[in-house]
């Protein structure tokens, strides 16, 4: 089994939308082992989204992930547990992200977009370790 970092994002929490998507992996076969309804402080958030640091985007996404509580899991599955759970998360874009997707069916727009999912084996095991550090997720 491998494992994915997920975020129910702060639209996600006051849409009230973190059931149904935590549903969806469920049926998927996907297993919850850690999760924490908790408010992502500025600092965490800037270390989970340095990559993005000197894009345009950076501060409002910085604002965005902070301003209420988000869902943090960890995800359990098949090999390739990530992928399967981008899969099921859609395009970014919600008006590019195909039917039956968290996305396409739920999402507004592409700055409020639900989800946040481990784009790779590597970057799960050091999202994880951020948000989940210590023995145990």
């Amino acid at each position: 089994m491998t494992r994915t970092l997920l975020i129910c994002k702060p639209d996600a929490v006051e849409r009230g939308l973190v059931g149904e998507i935590l549903g969806r992996l469920e049926r998927k076969g996907l297993r919850i082992v850690a999760a924490e309804l908790r408010l992502i402080d500025a600092d965490l958030a800037r270390r989970h989204y340095h990559e993005h640091a000197e894009k345009p985007f950076f501060a409002p996404l910085i604002e965005f992930i902070t301003r209420s509580p988000s869902l943090v899991a960890v995800l359990d599955g098949p090999p390739g547990t990530w992928a399967i759970l981008r899969s099921l998360m859609g395009a970014t874009d919600p008006t590019k992200a195909a039917p039956g997707t968290i996305r396409g069916d739920l999402a507004i727009d592409s700055t409020e977009n639900l989800v946040h999912g481990s784009d790779s084996e590597d970057s799960a095991a050091a999202e994880i370790a951020l948000f989940f550090p210590g023995p145990g997720a």
